[in-house]
């Protein structure tokens, strides 16, 4: 069945489409749609579904069910980078199944090799829009023939987004369907716009740690790579300041650091983002070159580092969940 979803208003309603004398019943929350039939061998893009409380608005595509916009109803802020294709056209990915580059784009698996393109295809691939309430949105996407081709697994991978007040939580449900142990990993990209405010400069912000940081960073390769020297960067402070050129050289990769909240924060306005990272191990901060934004990522993963092996099974952070279980892992923004 191929329809095309715009236009007029549905809030909860069911909506009955007809195809090929067939009725399926389909429930949409807070989105715009209309219906129009076409013939089998058209697709048009799925419905972003929106989700709203007093204070936040956002907006989810389908499509790698991604974050597209978040709005704070209040100040009227735009969180979210805009997706300007000139520099980068993302909002918010998601990666999975696995986080970052892998070594000639190769991993092995009992054997065989597999390719698989920079952090994973779950950004690419439609999600099944799963469940809607006042304040949650759940999307499911499944291991399939063609997923099996480049990732030999059977997983059912979920994204929850829950809103609660100021906050918004994003929450990973990686389930083991099949009968092996199922090798993964997963992480946020979320892009976030500077400068937030207006009358504010990309300088005038700043990322504060919760803790003080003695870190260094593990730099990334021409080939995207981990390399093997790692590079000092922070020496007992919580306050890493932006500035375009710290990310000529790729991302700043982290590994364990001991906050696990980090404020994205400025000199010149009191408006800004908490991002709580849960149980993620690995932490990138990434913009592209000149752009407006900054990334904080929470990562259950690393790329591969330059002297790697390829296996997978020995991958550095790679998870692991046994046949029936399900892994969960959960990242936290509050925005004001």
């Amino acid at each position: 069945m191929n329809v095309l979803i715009c236009g007029c208003q549905a809030l909860s309603y069911g909506l009955w489409i007809m195809s090929y004398g067939l009725p399926v019943i389909t429930t949409y929350s807070h989105f715009h749609i209309s219906i129009f039939k076409f013939s089998n061998s058209q697709t048009f893009p799925l419905p972003n579904l929106f989700l709203e409380n007093e204070l936040l608005r956002i907006e989810v595509s389908s499509k790698g069910a991604e974050l597209q916009r978040i709005l704070h109803k209040v100040n009227q802020l735009d969180y979210l980078w805009g997706a300007d294709p000139a520099f980068w056209a993302h909002h918010s990915p998601v990666l999975f199944p696995i986080v970052g580059q892998l070594k000639n784009n190769t991993y092995y698996y009992q054997g065989k090799s597999y390719q698989m393109g920079r952090h994973g295809f779950a950004r690419n691939m439609d999600f099944i829009s799963e469940k809607q309430s006042a304040s949650e949105l759940q999307f499911l996407l499944r291991s399939n023939t063609e997923t099996k081709k480049i990732y030999p697994f059977d997983f059912e991978f979920r994204i929850r987004y829950l809103l609660d007040g100021d906050e918004l939580s994003t929450e990973y449900l990686v389930k083991n369907t099949g009968a092996s142990i199922l090798l993964f990993s997963v992480g946020g990209h979320p892009a976030f716009r500077i400068p937030l405010a207006p009358d504010t400069e990309y300088a005038d912000y700043y990322l504060r740690f919760e803790e003080n940081e003695t870190l260094s960073r593990w730099p990334i390769s021409s080939e995207g790579l981990i390399e093997t020297q790692a590079i000092p960067l922070l020496n007992d402070t919580d306050r890493l300041n932006l500035l375009k050129p710290l990310f000529y050289q790729d991302a700043l990769v982290f590994k364990y650091p001991a906050s696990s909240e980090i404020s994205l924060l400025s000199v010149k306005t009191s408006h800004g983002i908490n991002l709580q990272m849960g149980e993620f191990p690995y932490l990138g901060i990434w913009a592209a070159k000149n752009a407006d934004f900054v990334c904080v990522e929470p990562w259950c993963g690393i790329a591969d580092s330059v002297d790697g092996n390829q296996q997978l099974e020995a991958k550095e952070g790679i998870e692991k969940a046994n046949p029936g279980s399900t892994f969960n892992r959960q990242w936290r923004m509050r925005f004001f």
